[in-house]
């Protein structure tokens, strides 16, 4: 076995890789390196609880006590400026170096900071650490009318927090839509009114040219000229991989980290797992495939031979006093058939996407019991030969579903 494992990043994917490792090694030293002070916590949680009293005991990934018990050496508030792959080893922000023997890249993403005059400002903030959550709550009493930046799961849930505390909320999204990639065009729009019901104003396709004010935001110009008055912003427009410690390596890069199946990049005893590793050309960006991606590098760094097979993106979120699910391909070109089913109140939606009678991609909203039912089935590819889709509802379909 190895001597030394490092283990660069401390999310879901560094954890669950030396979760792994123990699996099948428990001798190997193990190094995670996390550059929060805070033990390796549930990121996803940051924009859910927002203003909650959060006892971070509740968001850790696993409990103190879980390193020292599986001889994992985890340094917080330490972070990895330099890895020389000639050598095997790495550099801390402190000076020290670390010799190793195999490495995972766990570095994940940072949120891609948006080409807007005045992005710089005060009062203008994003959501990535536990560390940004904190400030903005210390900076937030004042702020009357706050604007948020993009229309994705982390801007929406952040939006939904603060309308919660009676603050004035407006949304700026450049697409046509809300959440293009997770639902179709019938879903949006029970989402837009979900979020218009509670005095949230929402500005589609509008792109933001400036922020106003002299050193602190107080309100904004779109690029077709209209103003809008704030007092703060979040933004929330897509993440980029944290790949810049490999850019003087011979490890090859794309949009991340290059991996094959086994997470390995082109350099040998090199690994990455997460939104930092980019497999078949795309980025995972999502929480169960970090999470996967982390085991399988875990495995074949501990010598067990796994393989990433893909997962399909599943998408949920809570907020508006919605329950939404989105779940593999839904895009109506990709499939051969939809069923789809909404509620007398418009207020519950599903729909189910078919091709080569296996179901392929899923939408619930207001309605998220079946969610489990139709990831298990689009995972497993199960396939609806002996159901007539031309004269099945949606309901009957998961009726079937649930029987199998």
């Amino acid at each position: 076995m190895n001597n030394n494992i490092v283990i660069i990043g401390g999310g879901i994917a560094a954890v669950n890789a030396a979760k792994a490792i123990r699996e099948i090694d428990s001798e190997t030293k193990i190094y995670i390196f996390q550059n929060e002070k805070i033990y390796p916590y549930y990121r996803i949680r940051l924009t859910k609880s927002l203003f909650d009293n959060i006892d971070t005991d509740k968001m850790l990934l696993q409990k103190r006590e879980w390193y020292e018990q599986n001889n994992v050496k985890l340094h917080l508030d330490k972070e990895v400026v330099e890895v020389d792959v000639l050598n095997h080893s790495v550099t801390l922000n402190d000076g020290a170096i670390l010799k190793y023997d195999k490495l995972l890249l766990a570095s994940g993403s940072n949120n891609f900071i948006p080409p807007i005059n005045g992005i710089d400002k005060k009062n203008v903030y994003t959501i990535r650490k536990f560390d940004n959550i904190q400030t903005i709550r210390a900076n937030i009493a004042d702020k009357k009318t706050i604007l948020t930046i993009g229309g994705g799961v982390q801007g929406l849930e952040t939006a939904w927090a603060l309308r919660i505390q009676d603050k004035e909320v407006v949304i700026a999204e450049a697409l046509e839509r809300l959440m293009p990639r997770q639902l179709d065009k019938r879903a949006s729009e029970i989402l837009l009114k979900a979020i218009e019901s509670f005095n949230v104003k929402v500005l589609l396709n509008t792109q933001i040219k400036e922020i106003t004010g002299e050193d602190k935001a107080e309100g904004i110009i779109t690029k077709d000229g209209r103003t809008f008055n704030c007092d703060m912003i979040i933004y929330s427009v897509g993440i980029r991989a944290n790949k810049k410690l490999l850019e003087n390596t011979p490890v090859k890069t794309n949009l991340g980290v290059i991996v094959s199946d086994k997470m390995e990049t082109s350099v040998e005893n090199v690994y990455a797992a997460g939104d930092v590793a980019e497999y078949n050309g795309k980025i995972g960006g999502l929480w169960n495939i970090a999470a996967e991606q982390g085991k399988i590098a875990g495995y074949n760094i501990a010598g067990k031979d796994a393989a990433y097979t893909g997962l399909i993106p599943v998408t949920t979120m809570n907020a508006f006093n919605l329950s939404l699910f989105s779940a593999g391909d839904i895009d109506e070109n990709s499939c051969d058939k939809t069923l789809a089913d909404e509620s007398i109140d418009k207020i519950s939606y599903k729909r189910i996407f078919i091709k080569d009678n296996k179901i392929i991609g899923a939408i619930l909203i207001g309605d998220s019991k079946y969610s489990t039912l139709l990831k298990n089935a689009i995972e497993k590819e199960t396939v609806l030969s002996d159901t007539d889709l031309s004269n099945t509802s949606v309901d009957d379909l998961l009726v079937k579903l649930k029987s199998k």
